[in-house]
């Protein structure tokens, strides 16, 4: 399974959202990086993302966008293989 890496906060029920449905693809080891009164995080996200909301979420070295680009990733078939890649 390929790494998955997030960029979320304590109180977003976006993350939550997210991160239920890699969970429910079968992702266990989620690195999840709080960016949540971390100022610099917040800046090395966006620099990375082009985005300052969260979340943000890497498969691998891919950055796949926040919640609906990743369930909308999932509509098309497209989650599951970049997730065993």
């Amino acid at each position: 399974m390929a790494s998955v890496k997030m960029y979320t906060s304590a109180y977003c029920p976006y993350c939550s959202r997210a991160k239920a449905l890699l969970q429910r693809h079968g992702v266990q080891e989620l690195e999840e990086v709080f960016v949540d009164g971390q100022p610099a995080l917040r800046a090395h996200m966006t620099e990375l993302t082009g985005r300052t909301s969260v979340p943000q979420i890497f498969i691998g070295d891919t950055h796949v966008g926040g919640c609906d680009d990743i369930h909308a990733l999932d509509a098309r078939g497209e989650l599951v293989p970049m997730l065993r890649a």
